[in-house]
């Protein structure tokens, strides 16, 4: 049963680094993709994704945890 939780939370957190990444890069002005995003320079969005980041970054990091 913990090897599954392992690897669901594992990629999971894995997912939510790599979201919140893209939509603080984008509401940070960096990452200008797609051209007709409603995200692009909205600094609400670069918070949000900022703190979608961390919450996958923990969960990934609790994932390598259980267990041990």
């Amino acid at each position: 049963m913990s090897a599954i939780l392992k690897l669901l939370l594992g990629g999971f957190g894995v997912a939510l680094f790599i979201l919140g990444a893209i939509w603080a890069l984008q509401g940070a002005g960096i990452l200008n993709w797609p051209a007709d995003s409603f995200m692009l320079a909205d600094r609400s969005w670069a918070l949000y994704g900022a703190v979608t980041a961390a919450i996958g970054f923990v969960l990934a990091l609790v994932s390598t945890r259980i267990n041990r």
